[in-house]
């Protein structure tokens, strides 16, 4: 493989954002902050300044600064090599052809199922997907986690799908052609899902690592037909071939033995820590080809092992939950050495070691998916112990390496981020994109100097957790150091969905708004709008999941663990990982941190999986209820249940408190927290999943978030009225942003912070993403951080002032009504809002006009189709694009496209239909 070598630097803008001016050098300082703002941030006593509240200032997410182009997860990007930028959706999986020609990607969320690069002339060569222009076209865009793979005379390619592998003749220029399916059928409800291929020698075999079925298959090539069948451990990820042997990664480890602590994966007990719900075991499975009949041998490894590599009589195993590369002897298949993949000494875990390869030089490479590096180790052979030489940078998330000789490619999972061109007036966070990065190895000097800058892009500091070393310290609202006293006793954390920035705040004037894209303003969202007046507005937050999959992983997890980030392309093992301990990582929640810290939790529906509902409780009967209940202080008429699988949550759930389910009126689940609270008090962390803001539900898009928007301010108004209120902070946040665009940046979304020792009046712009969040939540609660994202994360110092003012929220009431849309009004009467201000946009009449009629009756069959309502309520699964469109004609009472559209377009005309469906996607 020939490739060059170029530095990509600041001075460059990355490819992939044509008409964006990069901001260079250091950051320039809005001048948006009013006079009395200015006096609460900086003035005497109020907190620390700037650079220790925010290291990454007013830079904004999708700009070039000398770091790098900064993203939305605390990190800046900027690549050793040369980056091609792919506009087709994140990468899954990749793999180079055996000439070294081309690399197949097995691409998601961009219209495709495989992207097809020609690394000679450094560009996409061809995309083929399930969209009728495809050629070829193919049935399904759903991939899974690994592959695609060569066979060993390049003259197929093998992709893998939920069913089976699509299988490819390969052209004499790398282009794919004549797609047949070869099926694995269903083992009971499992399945296939299949994961890793690897070839005999002579290619006439496949073996395949049948993930959903915890198996591995025979598959002659020629006839397509599976024959041998060997069981392994959970979940095969992995698969390599050494010595006459197959070496296949278990990602759930062992089969759970009697009476161990187990959690669901996929209708398999796997062993699992009953307080955090993350895998216990991790195994590689051992067949030995030339005794077929012999039962597989298990190898101990490191917890989540994902990607296997063979060389010079070894195998290698990246442990991405334990953060270390396991070496197998292939004579004696005993792990000899285990390498350690930590760079930075402040955190153990959270680097997520997914790929690796060995050049012919001796050098080890691992990719550091969390870290955005490669790291490089000097290796001798399985005997002696490896030596780290250093880090080197890559885009966002890398997750393939391969090398010929000193020559690397990496292919990186995110790319840079969400930049894709789009002919729309914002950004989305769909707009995913992925990339490529080459280069030739260098020096071990110039290894070890490009270390400093992926420190330096990752604020890997030594402004990093600290623990109170006993000393007395004065209560400060954020405490310098963890476990020093806080004034703040209890946090609320208020998780909603999906809304970005500038469709909530893009109308007020003081913040970096967009009013063209605010399509729920101040007469749909008065208690945020007048929270964010009182409380302070946030105008650079950013939350990081594209999906409600990753969202809540990141507020729960300050991590989207490796494993849903790569589950991505298919969704179907799992979505929502709550019921999944695959999806758990090693070092806890922020529940069981926080109970690990002495302190006590009370869940209201985060992270809970299941609901039961009774007959009767529709969303008009509910909001009745409702009624009923702030009328009378009465209890709810109706026993709905709501549950989550991991124990330790379980036992700090309040089970009438519903979780996701469109058909269920925020305000109702308002008044069940109400009854609890009034009753119990809080406890140190309340979570709150308050949902109707991802909208889809019975009431059209504006009531929906009407609903939300007072359900909110009523449970602010609540605290805020309390004995409580004096030593509390709520944060409201959503837990992603996919659901519309904004101007600055797909990720951007509104937050709220709201206690006493908030910074009143102000208008802050400084770098904030749901990880700082978290970590200030830590910091207050005097918990440990869970990985190196939150290590590395500053604390929301300066969104905190220590004089405070105890002045309460009264709630306003909602300007729009929340049974706008029904189909059927509630029994107890329609809702009747309180008059508009005649000084914002006027709400939608949620009428269809006639010209409308024919497509919006269209689109209620298709919302119908989706999991929004009921029982198996599940949010995101409806397709991004289509869900977009829907809110944005409801929010603008079918007059009016879609941004950078000339017409209201019925689902299946809307751009990005083909996209992954509501079974697929998230």
């Amino acid at each position: 493989m020939q490739v060059t070598r170029r530095r990509v630097g600041a001075e460059q803008q990355p490819a992939g954002l044509p008409g964006h001016r990069p901001l260079r050098g250091r950051s320039r300082r809005r001048t948006l902050l009013t006079a009395a703002a200015t006096a609460v941030v900086l003035a005497a006593g109020s907190g620390v300044g700037f650079a220790q509240g925010s290291p990454f200032g007013e830079n904004r997410v999708g700009q070039v600064y000398d770091r790098g182009l900064l993203v939305s997860d605390n990190q800046y990007v900027d690549p050793y090599g040369e980056r091609l930028v792919i506009d087709n959706g994140k990468i899954m999986s990749s793999t180079v052809s055996p000439d070294g020609s081309h690399l197949a990607a097995a691409v998601a969320d961009g219209g495709a199922a495989l992207a097809i690069v020609d690394v000679r002339n450094w560009k996409v060569q061809q995309l083929v997907g399930s969209a009728a222009a495809s050629v070829p076209r193919i049935g399904s865009n759903s991939v899974g986690q690994e592959g695609p793979t060569y066979s060993p005379d390049g003259k197929q390619l093998w992709l893998g799908q939920p069913d089976g592998y699509t299988r490819f003749d390969v052209n004499p220029d790398g282009s794919v052609a004549n797609p047949v399916a070869v099926k694995i059928a269903k083992s009971g409800s499992q399945q296939a899902l299949v994961a890793g291929l690897v070839f005999s020698a002579d290619g006439s075999t496949a073996y395949a690592a049948v993930n959903g079925q915890n198996r591995v298959v025979a598959i002659d090539t020629a006839s397509a037909t599976v024959g041998q069948s060997w069981p392994v451990g959970i979940a095969p990820r992995g698969i390599a071939r050494a010595g006459g042997k197959l070496y296949v990664s278990n990602e759930g480890g062992r089969p759970a033995k009697p009476g161990e602590s187990t959690i669901n994966s996929y209708g398999t007990q796997v062993p699992a820590d009953p307080d955090t719900g993350a895998t216990t075991t991790g195994t590689v499975s051992v067949i030995d080809l030339a005794d077929p009949s012999a039962a597989p041998v298990g190898v101990d490894v490191g917890l989540h092992p994902t990607a296997v590599y063979a060389k010079n009589g070894a195998v290698f195993v990246t442990n991405t939950a334990t953060n270390s590369v396991s070496v197998i002897d292939t004579r004696n298949d005993k792990v000899v050495q285990t390498i350690a993949t930590r760079p930075w000494s402040e955190a153990s875990i959270g680097y997520e070691p997914n790929a690796v390869t060995l050049t012919d030089d001796g050098h080890l490479l691992v990719t550091l998916g969390r870290a955005n590096a490669v790291a490089v180790y000097r290796y001798g052979g399985p005997q002696e112990p490896a030596s780290y030489v250093g880090l080197l940078p890559t885009d966002y998330f890398p997750s393939g390496i391969s090398s010929s000789g000193k020559d690397v490619l990496v292919a990186n999972t995110r790319g840079i981020d969400a930049r894709r061109p789009t002919a729309a007036a914002g950004h989305a966070t769909h707009d995913t994109t992925s990339s490529v990065v080459r280069f030739t190895l260098p020096s071990d000097k110039e290894i070890r100097k490009q270390t400093a800058r992926v420190f330096e892009q990752n604020n890997w500091t030594r402004n990093a957790a600290e623990a109170a070393t006993g000393r007395k310290a004065k209560a400060v609202p954020v405490p310098e150091k963890i476990g020093d006293p806080s004034t703040i006793e209890h946090v609320f954390l208020l998780v909603k969905e999906n809304r970005t920035y500038d469709q909530v705040y893009g109308d007020l004037p003081q913040g970096n708004g967009d009013a063209s894209l605010a399509q729920f303003g101040a007469n749909v969202t008065p208690n945020q709008h007048a929270l964010a007046e009182q409380f302070g507005l946030y105008d650079n937050t950013y939350d990081i999941g594209t999906n409600s999959a990753e969202g809540h992983n990141w507020l729960m997890q300050a991590d989207n663990p490796e494993y849903t980030e790569s589950s991505a392309g298919e969704y179907l093992r799992s979505y929502d990982t709550e019921d999944d301990s695959l999806g758990h990582q090693a070092g806890g929640t922020l529940w069981s941190g926080v109970q690990a810290a002495g302190r006590s939790v009370r869940d209201f529906g985060e992270f809970h999986q299941f609901l039961a509902k009774p007959a009767g409780a529709s969303w008009q009967n509910l909001y009745c209820d409702t009624r009923n209940m702030q009328a009378t202080g009465a209890g709810s008429a109706y026993r709905l249940v709501s549950s989550s699988p991991i124990p330790s949550l379980n036992k700090v759930s309040v089970p009438a408190f519903p979780k996701f389910d469109t058909s269920v009126p925020d305000v109702y689940r308002a008044q069940i927290w109400k009854q609890d609270f009034e009753r119990n008090g809080p406890a140190n962390l309340n979570m709150l999943w308050l949902s109707s803001d991802h909208t889809g539900g019975p009431a059209n898009a504006a009531a929906q978030v009407a609903d939300n928007d007072l359900a909110v301010g009523q449970i602010v108004d609540e605290i805020t009225h309390s004995p409580y209120w004096k030593d509390s902070a709520i944060f409201v946040v959503e837990d992603d942003s996919q659901a519309g665009l904004d101007h600055v940046d797909g990720h951007r979304a509104p937050i709220q912070i709201i206690s006493p020792y908030a910074q009143h009046g102000a208008v802050d712009s400084r770098y904030y993403s749901q990880i700082n969040l978290v970590r200030t939540i830590e910091q207050i609660l005097g918990v440990k951080p869970m990985n190196q994202k939150d290590t590395a994360a500053t604390p929301m110092t300066g969104a905190f002032t220590r004089t405070p003012d105890y002045t309460p929220f009264t709630a306003l009431p909602n300007r729009t009504s929340l049974t706008n849309g029904l189909a059927t009004a509630p029994p107890c009467g329609p809702d009747v809002p309180a008059p508009q201000a005649a000084t914002a946009a006027a709400v939608p009449t949620g009428a269809v006009p006639a010209a409308a009629a024919e497509v919006a009756a269209k689109w209620s069959e298709w919302k119908e189709q989706q999991r929004l309502t009921g029982t198996d309520a599940a949010p995101d699964r409806a397709n991004p694009a289509q869900m977009n469109h829907l809110t944005w004609y409801e929010a603008h009472d079918w007059a009016t496209p879609y941004p950078g559209e000339r017409a209201v377009l019925a689902p299946a005309d809307v751009p990005g239909a083909y996209l992954p469906s509501a079974e697929l996607d998230g």
